[in-house]
Formats: structure tokens, sequence, C-alpha cells
């Protein structure tokens, strides 16, 4: 969906999860093999997360690609191997492999997530060695790169600027476990929401739904959020700005139905 400028993509993480089968999304008797591309057809992203345990090989990039509408994005983790260790002098080189290998999804590539635990010692000065290694470009294709720092001491007004020097993406987690600031730092948006609750079909509450499609309308216009929390001073406003809401954990059953219905209010409400 489009607001005014940007393109706003609802989804999920994964798209193999047993409980999602028999009607609550992937429709009765449909073969596993086709639960991708059903998902693909209702949502406009899905992260992979297998990525994280072992990266593919590009035949299968390659493979899910084909069973994707255009349009249609994939986020990927980026490797655990790659960046669990506390030195991140040599992960760019190390990362060349899998991205190579990702890139065999040419035009359904979305952004490489970027994820660090909580007991990671890495700063601001750390990340920004980091991002200046990271590869801008690869097959002639724009890489988007989202920064996912789940310890909050390193959560600083420096680490604000160094992802805006470098126009990549700050996750916003949307959790109450992990650091959530909205500060817009590149020209995309990627936010996991991590609070589907169980009892509801939408996941969300309705009025909560079009809190989030607001707030995606916004960042897509460019502008920032003022109802949401954030640590820099200086806000980088842009024409417009790419935005990826993907659902993730907690109530995973109801994941899809969240994004569908963000998906639909987004709709409702011209975005």
């Amino acid at each position: 969906m489009t607001a005014a400028a940007g393109t706003i993509r609802t989804g999920i993480g994964g798209w193999v999860f047993p409980e999602w089968r028999g009607g609550t999304f992937y429709p009765v008797g449909l073969p596993q093999r086709d639960e991708l591309a059903h998902a693909a057809a209702h949502l406009g992203c899905i992260e992979i997360n297998s990525t994280f345990y072992r990266a593919q090989k590009p035949a299968v990039y390659a493979q899910w690609r084909e069973q994707t509408p255009p349009g249609f994005r994939f986020s990927a983790k980026v490797p655990r191997s790659l960046i669990q260790g506390h030195d991140l002098a040599a992960v760019a080189t190390r990362a060349d492999g899998f991205i190579e290998g990702i890139t065999t999804l040419q035009d359904r590539l979305g952004p490489l997530v970027w994820q660090f635990g909580e007991q990671h010692p890495a700063g601001a000065q750390e990340f920004d060695r980091l991002l200046e290694s990271l590869p801008r470009e690869a097959e002639g294709r724009v890489l988007q790169h989202a920064l996912e720092v789940r310890n909050p001491s390193a959560w600083t007004p420096e680490l604000i600027a160094v992802a805006r020097a470098h126009r990549v993406a700050l996750v916003y987690s949307g959790s109450t476990d992990y650091p959530s600031h909205a500060d817009p730092t590149g020209p995309f948006i990627y936010a996991r929401l991590m609070q589907s609750r169980a009892n509801l079909r939408a996941g969300y509450p309705q009025r909560e739904l079009e809190q989030w499609a607001l707030r995606a309308m916004r960042w897509a216009r460019g502008e920032d959020n003022p109802d949401l929390p954030h640590l820099g001073h200086e806000v980088a406003f842009a024409a417009s700005r790419e935005v990826y809401i993907l659902f993730i954990g907690a109530a995973k059953k109801r994941n899809p139905g969240a994004a569908m219905a963000l998906r639909d209010q987004l709709r409702s409400v011209g975005g």
C-alpha cells in the first residue's frame, strides 16, 4: 500500500507454522509447498528467520522468489555466527558470502536485519565502524540495512547520530522486553511489533491498529511520530520512506491476522 509517497508493507516472521494451518491462516487442505505463495498473496513482506541460524543456498532463495509476486519483499536476519562475537571489525568481510547468496532474491530482497542481543557490548563507535564497512549495493541493487540493538545501554544519542550518518534503520521493537525508540534514521522504517494477544483474532485491538495505521502513514510521508518514544533530538525528515511493519513472536498464531488487519486498516484510510 502507498501512503502519499512511501510504500507500506505489513507482514510476519516466517511462513511455516503448524498453528497457521487448518483455516487459521492457511486454508484447510492447502499443501505445505503452497504456503509461501498463499502468504505472499496476502501480505507485503515476510522476515526470513531461518537465516539467523543457517544461510540457505542460492537455489533456495531463487525458488522462494519464484513463489512470490512482484512488489513483495523478503527481509532476512543476518546469521548470528557473523555477529555474535564482540569484535565487529571483520563482520563485513565475513558477510560477503551471505550477501552474495541472498541477493539471488533479486527484486524481492528487502532489509537485512542485523540483530544484536541484550548482552552484546557494542556501542556507537563499534556500530559506526561496522556500518562504515557494510556494502551499500550488491548485484546492482541498493541494500537496506536495519540495525536491531537489544542492549538498552547501547541506545544513546550517539547511536542515533551514527545510524543517521550511514542512513540505516534502527529497528523499532514494539516490545516491553527490548528498547523501543522510534527515531527515523534512514530512508526506510523497520518495526517488529511483538505484542499480539491470543484472545484477539486480529492480534491487536481495533483502536491500536488504527493508531499503527496512522503512524505508518506518517513515516511513509517522511514525518515523525510524536506519540512514540524518541531518544535523539534532531529528526531527519525525508521526502518519503518505505515502511515495513512486521508482527513477530508473542501470540504467533495471531500474527497473520494482525498483519492483514493492519493492511485493511491502511486501505480504509487511504494508505
